[in-house]
């Protein structure tokens, strides 16, 4: 997919260090650009020091451009709150201050409705006991951070991890958003083996499951939430009795983790948004990198070729077999 094949749009989010708020969106499909920067106070070309120093107003922020066509705004906001403590309006985790506080930026009307939609379903879930305090602004002007602080997972990986670890914030992140109660939800929710599969990481026994030997054309999907993961255009033959796949629609749409557990050394496969276990990284496929994306089809749902309009899946129509 082009960059331009699609319109994009801005979407401003302060979550605290704007270290940590680049990583949970980048390289997620539709995302064109993310930005460290600062915004919502009242100077002109801030810097981090003056900032810091709670004389600006600013908020540390990120600035998202993405393609609301390929990757709705709802999304982002789902991942938004997924990152912050909300019900904090000190600061986030051990950094305090304004400057660290919550926000999200509305650039328009329709942004500000789907976030004041977002968090009023939040608070009603009751997956927080304290009210939801994060406030949302309209967008003003956005100032870049400097260098240094771009990309900051990435150019500074060490120090990232270990900042990271000590503040918190992934402890908390686990603690609210990957519950027993969730795990309930989705066990009145699923079939036993959907659950079994994308909950409690079991591969479904090969050669009995939905789609191992299906050739029709169409889309394979997450069973959980509905995101675009594979197209029939990539998938093959394997021979393992399970759906195989040379590679995702979307770069990003799957996550790599490794496991060393249980004598060998594995590359599991999750959804990117869901968290889903979806199956297994080989390296025996027949592309020229012979990636092999061996994938539970209990994971997946299948949306036929003739279904992608009707079900908003109409851009992926070009990519997927005739």
């Amino acid at each position: 997919m082009k960059i331009g094949e699609y319109g994009t749009e801005p979407a401003t989010f302060a979550g605290g260090c704007f270290w940590c708020m680049v990583k949970p969106f980048d390289e997620l499909p539709g995302i064109v650009s993310i930005v460290s920067g600062y915004t919502g106070g009242h100077t002109e070309h801030p810097t981090y020091k003056e900032v810091g120093a709670e004389t600006t107003g600013h908020y540390e922020a990120v600035r998202i451009v993405f393609q609301p066509e390929v990757f709705p705004y709802e999304r982002l906001l789902e991942i938004f709150w997924q990152q912050i403590d909300p019900t904090d309006d000190g600061g986030q985790f051990q950094d305090r201050g304004h400057s660290y506080r919550t926000a999200i930026f509305a650039h328009g009307e329709r942004q500000r409705e789907l976030a004041e939609a977002s968090k009023r379903a939040l608070q009603k879930s009751g997956r927080f006991r304290k009210p939801i305090v994060t406030a949302i602004l309209d967008a003003g002007p956005f100032y870049p951070a400097e260098d240094e602080h771009q990309d900051y997972y990435k150019t500074h990986r060490g120090h990232y991890n270990k900042y990271v670890e000590a503040s918190g914030r992934e402890t908390f992140a686990k603690r609210h958003w990957h519950t027993e109660r969730d795990r309930e939800r989705w066990k009145r929710q699923l079939t036993d083996r959907q659950f079994r599969v994308t909950q409690l990481g079991e591969d479904e026994p090969a050669f009995d499951n939905a789609s191992w030997d299906d050739d029709r054309a169409g889309l394979y999907v997450d069973v959980l939430n509905g995101a675009a993961l594979f197209g029939s255009a990539d998938k093959f033959a394997s021979g393992t009795g399970h759906p195989g796949f040379l590679r995702p629609i979307e770069e990003g749409a799957v996550r790599r983790e490794a496991e060393l557990g249980g004598g060998r050394a594995r590359t599991l496969l999750r959804a990117r948004l869901s968290n889903a276990f979806l199956g297994e990284l080989l390296h025996d496929g027949p592309g020229s990198d012979k990636l092999h994306y061996r994938v539970n089809a209990a994971a997946l749902r299948f949306v036929p070729a003739e279904e992608l309009e009707r079900e908003g899946y109409g851009r992926y129509a070009a990519r997927i077999k005739p």
